[in-house]
């Protein structure tokens, strides 16, 4: 069943590889539970179908990158991107796109929390077995406030700027 507008996040984990060690994150992969993280703040959360696939790094996540600044200022506390990748591939691929610091390269290494979310797609098809859908959604401590899941493979309500939409 799909994650829906006022439901919690199920709980989980995700990955991420952390650039600079600091108290309570040693530097590479470290892992997080999804609801200590959410715990009292404002999260834009979205998911695509993998690292270094063409919509994702040639729109998705530079349009948050590009626009984190405006999120923030409307409230936004972090931006996550949540793939279906191991922490080490996202690691790279948020340094590749400039994205370190600005947008949290989030790691569902074995799809776990996207199949909770209801938001899991079969790519078998294209060789790349189970994956995230592309989306977005806005929690507040937890809950979901928006969503917006694609269609296909569509590009058109995912993407930042009807996130920041949404928040005006």
């Amino acid at each position: 069943m799909t994650i829906k507008i006022a439901e919690k996040l199920p709980e989980g984990s995700l990955a991420e590889f952390i650039e600079v060690e600091s108290e309570g994150c040693s530097l590479g992969p470290n892992t997080f539970s999804v609801a200590d993280l959410s715990k009292g703040k404002t999260i834009a959360i979205f998911g695509l179908p993998g690292a270094y696939t063409p919509t994702c790094s040639a729109k998705h996540v530079p349009g948050y990158v590009e626009h984190a600044a405006a999120l923030k200022a409307k409230g936004v506390d972090e931006i996550w991107c949540i793939s279906v990748n191991d922490a080490f591939v996202m690691g790279a691929w948020g340094r590749d796109l400039k994205a370190t610091g600005i947008v949290r390269m989030m790691a569902d290494g074995n799809g776990a929390f996207s199949k909770a979310l209801g938001l899991d797609a079969d790519f078998s098809k294209f060789g790349m077995g189970t994956r995230s859908q592309r989306y977005s959604l806005l929690a507040v401590d937890g809950v979901v406030k928006q969503l917006n899941i694609e269609e296909g493979g569509n590009f058109e309500v995912s993407n930042a700027e009807t996130m920041l939409a949404q928040l005006s």
